[in-house]
């Protein structure tokens, strides 16, 4: 599969409509998904992080909101699959700027939808 010019979806980032969106498919998406989407949002906010990095990140957050994506996210067991490899091709990029804070506070936000078996999946994300 191709990656999918995520950058045109940088104008559908908001952070509202970024917790809606998770809060609304985080128990579909998996944990994996979720961690990954936290910790680019929660990287978003850092003031270590290049305009260049920041962009990637709004491009791929963008593009998870976004209804209208490479597969569609309704449709069962693979439509989220192209979110999660936007995320990890963009979280790869940036993961020497990621503060071991902003991985404990986006494992933490884990416990509103997951338990600790599905929290596990996390260790192999990267």
């Amino acid at each position: 599969m191709e990656m999918p010019d995520f950058m045109n979806y940088a104008n559908k980032f908001s952070s509202s409509e970024f917790v809606e969106k998770i809060s609304r498919i985080a128990k579909r998406a998996g944990a994996k998904l979720v961690y990954a989407a936290f910790i680019l949002f929660y990287t978003l906010q850092s003031d270590k992080v290049s305009a260049k990095d920041k962009a990637l990140i709004i491009g791929a957050l963008g593009y998870m909101i976004s209804p209208l994506d490479a597969i569609p996210d309704a449709i069962p067991i693979v439509g989220l699959s192209d979110d999660l490899g936007v995320l990890l091709f963009v979280l790869k990029k940036v993961w020497g700027d990621v503060d071991p804070e902003i991985k404990a506070k986006a494992k933490e936000k884990l416990s509103k939808w997951f338990d600790d078996d599905e929290i596990s999946e996390i260790d192999d994300l990267i």
